[in-house]
Formats: C-alpha cells, structure tokens, sequence
C-alpha cells in the first residue's frame, strides 16, 4: 500500500459589491469581493478541500459550517491552518499543493507570489511545496461573465 494519498477541492464564491475580494490571504484591488460566510477565500477553501480528502477527513463544511457564528468574517487561513493541523493529526505531511483560480478579473499574477508566500505560512511547510496559478474562462461562463471566481486544487500527503 502506497503512503502517498491525493486529494482534490474545488470552491466557487459568487462577486458582489461591498466586500473586500481576498484570496489566497491577499487583499486584492477591485471594485467586487466574493461573498460568503467567512471571508470567502475560494482558493483557501479548495485546499482546504483538498487536503481533508487526501486524508479522509471529510470538506471544509463540516469542520467550518456556514451556521456556525465562530466562522463568520473569519480569515481562511486560520481555517487552512487548523486543516494542517487535521493532516498531522491523521498521521500525514503535506507532500505538495497546486491551486488554480479562474477569473476573468481582475489580473491575479502580481498577487500569486504572496498568496504562496501566505498558504506556505498557514501550512507550515516550505514555499516551494506550494503552486498557485490563475487562468481566465475567456469569457465564458460565470467566470467569464465576472459573476463569480472558482478555485480547483489538488494536494499530495505522505504518511509520517
């Protein structure tokens, strides 16, 4: 039996006015911010995602629920941390992630570097285990259409 085990999230957040647009932990410039519970970090919700399937433990909505007030306007790098936290619990390392956000808008890729800066942190592991990429839908569907901004991710555990 292998000790590698993968896992896979995705998160869509839908863009309205009045919020501020954070992803990865960075708050980026634009006229719209995705709305949610906590603070609607697409990108932090699909590792988070990820990293509980790789290890079988469940998504993000059961360990965060939207009805829970605890959560509510929380930053989703305390709740990728205490994911991280769940890993080592069940026995694993964090091998590797890799994220890609789909947005029409706004440009992401001078905030990238930060958002892998700011998962690495949460995660405890080093920046160089941490891949985020953005892509555009060229306008197609609700990316395209700048109603929404999706998140997919992919994580690599290990069994300590």
């Amino acid at each position: 039996m292998s000790s590698f085990r993968i896992g896979n999230g995705y998160d869509v957040h839908r863009l309205v006015e009045g919020r501020k647009l954070i992803l990865g932990g960075v708050d980026i410039p634009h006229h719209k911010g995705l709305d949610g519970h906590s603070d609607a970090d697409a990108l932090c919700h699909a590792l988070c995602d990820a990293l509980l399937g790789a290890v079988g433990a469940g998504d993000i909505g059961h360990y965060f629920p939207d009805t829970d007030p605890q959560w509510k306007g929380i930053s989703s790098l305390v709740l990728l941390e205490k994911v991280g936290r769940v890993v080592k619990e069940q026995g694993y390392k964090i091998s590797n992630t890799d994220a890609t956000l789909i947005a029409q808008q706004p440009k992401l890729a001078p905030y990238i570097d930060k958002m892998k800066q700011n998962i690495a942190k949460a995660l405890a592991i080093g920046p160089a285990q941490v891949n985020v990429k953005a892509t555009t839908t060229e306008k197609l569907g609700f990316p395209g259409r700048e109603e929404g901004i999706a998140a997919d991710a992919v994580a690599l555990v290990e069994k300590i």
